[in-house]
């Protein structure tokens, strides 16, 4: 049971030493200006010819199903 123990111990301090960067990163990010990496903009709101064509796909199938 000791070896267990023991193993458990050492395989939680490498893992705290690898994730150790990732916090302070985190951490002084918050600290500077709590903003998100990059400008980021909501889905949705920015015109797409893209979701114009899955927009009108999705009104033709719907109005082809509601005639049936």
């Amino acid at each position: 049971m000791g070896e267990v123990t023991e193993l458990f111990i050492i395989m939680f301090l490498i893992a705290a030493a690898a994730f150790a960067p990732l916090g302070y990163f985190i951490y002084r990010f918050q600290q500077n200006s709590a903003k998100p990496l990059g400008e980021t903009e909501p889905h949705g709101d920015s015109p797409s010819p893209i979701n114009d064509l899955a927009e009108s796909v999705i009104h033709f199938v719907q109005s082809r199903l509601a005639k049936k």
